[in-house]
Order: C-alpha cells, then structure tokens, then sequence
C-alpha cells in the first residue's frame, strides 16, 4: 500500500519554530510531527510514503532519508511549483500512487495528531466497499470547522456544511482519508480542494463513508492546540504504554523523558511535559504543560508553564516563562526575567521582561 502526506507551505502559524526547520520536522513529544504518521504507516504494512510539498523539499528528504532505512519505508517528494490546495497535489502525485494492485491508498493531513486506527480503517474501507474513506471526530465546537453529516448505521456521508451558523453535526473531517484509485480521475491537475470540490461529489453519488475516529485527535498546527495536543497524546500514551512515561517523586502527572536528558534536585516536573534530548533540567526548575526541545538548558528555579521552548535554547535561573511563551532555536532568555506570552525569533538574547504577548524580532 501507498500513502501520501499533504506537507504544503509555509507553516506561518508555528512561527519562528517553522522558521529553522520545516514544520513537519518540528519535534512533537520528542520526535518530528510526521514521523508519528509514517510510524502508523509502516506499522500496518504501507510500503511508500509521498509528501505533497511546496517549500524546502531539499531539507525535508535529506532529514527523512535516515528514517527510510531504519523503518525500511520508502519515501519520496511530490513537489508543487505551486500551492495547490488538498486535492491539486493528488493529481500531481497521480504516477506515484498508481500501481497495477488496484489497492486503495492513504492520504493525512501533515498537522494531525491521533492514535491513527489506519487498521480498522482499512477493514471498514473494504467493508462498505465505496469509493472513500474518511475519518471524522466529535467536536465541542464544530462552527469553527466543516461538519459532516453522515448516515449513523453505515456511515454514508450525506453532506457537508461548512461552519454551520445552527447545530447541525458535531462530527468533522478529521483528515484522514482512503481513497480508491479511481478517486484521481475526478481530480484535475490545478489548485483545488477535496474537501469543498471531490468529497461532496462522491458523497452525491453515495459512493463516500465516513468512521467515526475513536481516541483523540487534534491539529497542532497553532501553539495553543500543540500544547493541547500533547496533553492528549500523553494521555493516550499513559493508557496504552504507560512505560514510556517518566515516573518518580519529581514527576507530576504525563511526563515524556529523553533517556539522554538531565534532571536535577528538588525539580518539579508535570503534568503534560516533554523534555527532549541533551536537555538539562538545573535544581529546583518547575516544569507543566510545556515542550522543551532537543539541546535546552534550563537553569536553577526556572519556572516555565503553557510555552514552548525551541532548540538549543536557554532560559535562565529564576526566570519565569509562562502563557503561551514561544522560544525559536537558540534563544537565550536572562536570569531573573519574566516572559508573558512572548514570541521570539531565533537567535535573540532576552535582557528585559517581556510583560504582555508580543513578538520580539
């Protein structure tokens, strides 16, 4: 089986992490958000991997060819000279897709994180033997997104609604789709969406079934839902490997430890962290709801909460780092100093406080 990634542009709403790698490398519970998605992938037998991208392919393929032999999966770029929206890049990949098997093919949204239950799917795919699958999940607020409505029983999608101003629904696309080949012979090779122009066609000709995706789900392409998305996919780590997590008198809550990082005395860690690799945590540093990536120095009775710490970077004895903080690589925050929401480039040394949200060049 085949599965193609909607990598796409820029990643602007994760700026500046988006800055100094693509965003589909930017570490998520200590390894790169996609590489939890070609993991699902392999793990149910799919042989290759396309990424639909439009910006950096040099440095997405030269990351993700260490990965391709030690998963043993194949990957390859798809590389749109322009945006093509979510289902223009279908057509682009149509030769890579297509093989004599006649098999149905995976296509995810690059910024998606759930317990990805691509077996089950697959099963159900075979099961009602339509054209399409798609995942969808329940949602407390489905006027912030397109909302399927779907047949309970056999799960025939019937229609979408698109940020449906009375209550309607509350299941929505949840971008993960399987596709029949026949599938691309309703996409044209121009920027064009599948959710608003292909989907609502099959669905027209009953030929769409939509399986309600069970576990979490989250998209963690903006700051406050990757923090969100993390207390989730710890959560569901917690369930079904709980060994993975750390544990001791220090620990709080769902914590993830890098065996290569150092934690001091009389810490505080939890709930919902991830401390990456080469990490080193000082005595007396309060940590919670936060991600501290690869390289991080954090010093003496540094507290940080609800931010997000870039690589290499470091933040100083007694600072405090709260509410939505976002740190690029390499940032050097002072002793003492106060960060409120503060979002800052790459390679900036902090002096003074930074007292409400801004963005600091």
């Amino acid at each position: 089986m085949k599965a193609l990634i909607l990598v796409g542009g820029f990643g602007t709403r994760l700026r500046p992490l988006t800055l100094s790698v693509p965003k589909p490398l930017v570490d998520f519970a200590n390894k790169p958000m996609i590489l939890h998605q070609i993991e699902a992938l392999k793990a149910i037998g799919v042989s290759e991997v396309v990424l639909a991208i439009n910006y950096q392919p040099e440095i997405m393929l030269n990351f993700l060819k260490g990965f391709e032999a030690k998963l043993g999966i194949k990957i390859t770029c798809s590389q749109e000279t322009e945006p093509l929206g979510t289902a223009g890049p279908l057509a682009l990949a149509r030769d890579k897709l297509l093989d004599d098997s006649g098999e149905p093919f995976f296509v995810l949204n690059s910024d998606v994180i759930s317990e990805y239950p691509l077996k089950e799917m697959i099963q159900f795919h075979k099961a009602h033997g339509g054209e399409a699958s798609i995942m969808v999940t329940k949602v407390d607020e489905p006027s912030k997104y397109g909302v399927v409505i779907m047949e309970e029983s056999t799960g025939q999608v019937e229609k979408f609604v698109e940020k449906p101003k009375i209550f309607v629904g509350n299941k929505i696309n949840a971008g993960i789709y399987l596709l029949n080949p026949s599938v691309l012979d309703r996409i044209q090779l121009r920027p064009t969406s599948i959710e608003k122009e292909v989907f609502p066609k099959i669905a027209a000709e009953k030929q769409l079934f939509a399986m309600v995706l069970p576990g979490f789900w989250m998209d963690i392409g903006q700051p406050r839902d990757y923090i969100t998305g993390l207390r989730l996919y710890l959560d569901s780590i917690r369930k079904k490997s709980s060994e993975k997590l750390a544990t001791g008198p220090h620990i709080v809550g769902n914590v993830l430890v890098d065996e290569t990082a150092k934690i001091g005395e009389g810490c505080l860690i939890g709930p919902d962290v991830a401390i990456g690799p080469g990490c080193v945590v000082e005595s007396g540093v309060r940590l919670s709801r936060c991600t501290v990536m690869r390289g991080v120095r954090i010093k003496k009775h540094a507290c940080i909460s609800s931010s997000i710490i870039g690589w290499h970077s470091t933040v100083g004895q007694w600072a405090r780092v709260e509410n939505m903080t976002i740190l690029g690589e390499d940032v050097h925050v002072g002793d003492e100093i106060y960060s409120n929401g503060g979002v800052v480039l790459p390679h900036k040394e902090i002096k003074s406080s930074i007292l409400k949200p801004e963005i600091v060049m």
